[in-house]
């Protein structure tokens, strides 16, 4: 027996693949062997804490392609194999059917034929056995009902059911399939800054602020509430407005700039409050179905503890200073990174394990993890799989935007999700090429893509130019295309697009000071967040990553793209102008037979941002969307 092209089988084994729990894991492989028998496979899976095996049998497809699946019921790790054997019983039948049709004697053939029922008696228990060697009996005296007998479907069942496995092929190694909770596979992300939470323009936000704000993030739909760091801020070389060196007295720092006299990764910055109020917080966020995300950055300022305490952390330069962060021409003269390749690897890893496993004692269960990238592969492979072995339902979030080979690596060594390239694929044959990627390629198997529209780091020019237009285009496009997607708000809702000149950065941006938002400003996006976050909750579809697929247009600027739910009952169409300035018109092309649509068989499609119905036919059919009004239509269908 041969059994190769196991699908997932991620770098030959070496790591899992990812599911949420519910899920199923479908598997399929190339079975084959000379000769012309019938062969017979099961998957096999198991959760490691199991010690028994469940089997699933596989079905034969096209050239030699057999597949099966199982749902993933608990998180953790479950091991999967495939076995194959031939089933010499059903190679028998086979045979005995072709002479049997050719009106050929078959006294012989009945004979073996009672032979092989007779084993497998001698395998089965209870009434199996008793049933089988009552068969057996009959299949070797004369009779006119042998045939009859042999042929019958209760007889095939019941010796599958006892197959003769003493020679079966197993695949060379269990694969794996980690089973994290369904947040790690759809969510929608609201990231706010704490200090700029004050509804007194000038004050240092709170976290009581920031819990007074939880409806408003509540009430638009989101299931997320990620906050940047929540630590001291150091205070040599702090950062002024823009990123400006030399703070002036007052100016509160970047918050990435983390320690001081007041603590370090395990302590809060002051003006905020104290650790009790944090985890006051994120209790009354889950009284609003909300998790809190915290930020996970490694990295210190120069008044952190470490520095005094573990300078053999640092890299130090022939000057006797430490290394501080440069992306040239960029310097962060406020930032010292960690060295893990310094003479201590064990005490800074078995710290950094303590860092994160404090935060979950407060009850955080996902962590944003900051430029992942530039740590190594083998501590965050260790890190999550020793979090996992204690806590499987935490979740890590890779802000990795670097280049693929290692975006995609980070997320085979453990990482939930990863921040995207989405913000800069914006054209048409961009956004095609690149969810394509994501959805079609293996790398869907263990790479959950999480669409965020803008970062504080991030404002790009798409968005600094279209106006509020550009605003809502990209957030019906993060929240439908993705499964996972964020906003960091409320600059995305109030639709800020001022920029230092010839940058993504935000002009007074958040990182650097406190900024306060007027969030009833009657131009917010609120409600068009809010009823597309709706649609999220109600359309399992729009939780789907696998199932996207682009329908064609005969309009550059309109993309037009499906999404349907695990068992296909929940059908979603969304068609988007991608132009922010004009109105854009044209014939979108639906593949109604893939949805057992009949040619000319009308089908309602009602638009969940408006609440208008539309009665099509057939493939082809007109739309017309002006951005200022309605940059999008995100449909129903009807089928």
């Amino acid at each position: 027996m041969v059994i190769e092209g196991i699908e997932p089988c991620i770098d030959g084994g070496r790591f899992p693949a990812k599911r949420s729990v519910g899920e199923r894991l479908e598997v399929s492989a190339d079975i084959f062997a000379d000769g012309h028998d019938v062969l017979a496979a099961v998957l096999r899976y198991r959760h490691v804490a199991d010690a028994e095996w469940r089997d699933v049998p596989m079905v034969a497809g096209p050239n030699d392609r057999w597949a099966a699946a199982f749902t993933v019921e608990r998180l953790g790790r479950y091991e999967y194999a495939l076995r194959a054997w031939v089933d010499a019983f059903a190679s028998w039948r086979a045979a005995l059917l072709k002479k049997v049709a050719a009106e050929q004697e078959v006294g012989n053939e009945l004979l073996t034929g009672a032979g092989l029922v007779r084993a497998a008696a001698t395998r089965a228990t209870g009434k199996d056995a008793d049933w089988l060697r009552a068969q057996a009996d009959a299949l070797a005296e004369p009779g006119a009902k042998r045939v009859a007998a042999a042929l019958a479907p209760a007889l095939a069942e019941a010796m599958a059911r006892h197959a003769d496995r003493q020679l079966a092929t197993d695949s060379e190694r269990a694969l794996s399939v980690v089973v994290e909770p369904e947040r790690a596979a759809s969510g929608a992300w609201y990231e706010m800054f704490p200090r700029s939470a004050s509804p007194v323009a000038g004050r240092h936000g709170t976290f009581a602020d920031v819990e007074a704000r939880l409806p408003y993030v509540a009430d638009m739909g989101f299931e997320v509430l990620y906050l940047p760091p929540i630590h001291p801020i150091g205070r040599t070389h702090r950062k002024g407005p823009n990123n400006t060196p030399g703070a002036q007295r007052g100016d509160p720092g970047s918050p990435w700039a983390i320690g001081s006299s007041e603590g370090g990764h395990t302590a809060v910055h002051p003006e905020l409050g104290a650790v009790d109020d944090l985890r006051r917080l994120v209790a009354a966020a889950r009284r609003h179905r909300l998790d809190v995300a915290l930020d996970l950055a490694f990295q210190c300022s120069p008044d952190h503890p470490y520095v005094a305490e573990h300078p053999q952390w640092f890299a130090w330069r022939p000057d006797g200073t430490v290394q501080y962060a440069e992306n040239p021409p960029k310097k962060y003269q406020d930032i010292y990174p960690l060295n893990f390749e310094g003479p201590d690897p064990r005490g800074l890893w078995s710290e950094l394990e303590r860092v994160v496993l404090f935060w979950i004692d407060c009850g955080i269960r996902i962590f944003r993890v900051d430029n992942p990238h530039t740590k190594p592969f083998p501590f965050w492979e260790w890190l999550i799989d020793a979090v996992h072995r204690r806590h499987p339902e935490v979740i890590f979030l890779a802000e990795a935007f670097t280049r693929p080979k290692v975006m995609r690596y980070l997320a085979k060594c453990g990482f939930s999700q990863s921040y995207t390239y989405f913000t800069w694929r914006n054209s048409k044959s961009e956004l095609i090429e690149y969810f394509t990627e994501l959805t079609q390629s293996e790398a869907r198997e263990y790479l959950r893509p999480n669409l965020f529209a803008n970062t504080p780091d991030i404002l790009h020019a798409f968005l600094q130019r279209g106006g509020r237009p550009a605003f809502a285009i990209r957030f019906v496009l993060a929240a439908t295309l993705g499964a996972s997607y964020g906003i960091y708000g409320p600059a995305f809702e109030l639709c800020e697009q001022r920029a230092l000149p010839g940058s993504e950065e935000y002009v007074d941006s958040e990182k650097y000071q406190v900024r306060h938002w007027d969030l009833e400003r009657p131009d917010s996006l609120r409600p068009l967040i809010t009823a597309v976050n709706a649609a999220r909750r109600a359309n399992p579809a729009l939780r789907e990553q696998r199932t996207l697929r682009f329908v064609p247009t005969d309009n550059d600027q309109l993309l037009a793209y499906t999404k349907h739910s695990a068992d296909g009952a929940n059908l979603i169409m969304v068609v988007v102008n991608l132009d922010p300035h004009l109105t854009q018109s044209g014939w979108v092309d639906v593949p109604v037979h893939d949805y057992f649509i009949g040619g000319e068989q009308p089908y309602e499609l009602h638009d969940l941002l408006t609440d208008a119905r539309y009665v099509w036919r057939g493939g082809r059919n007109f739309v017309r969307l002006d951005p200022n009004r309605q940059p999008a239509h995100l449909f129903r269908v009807q089928v």
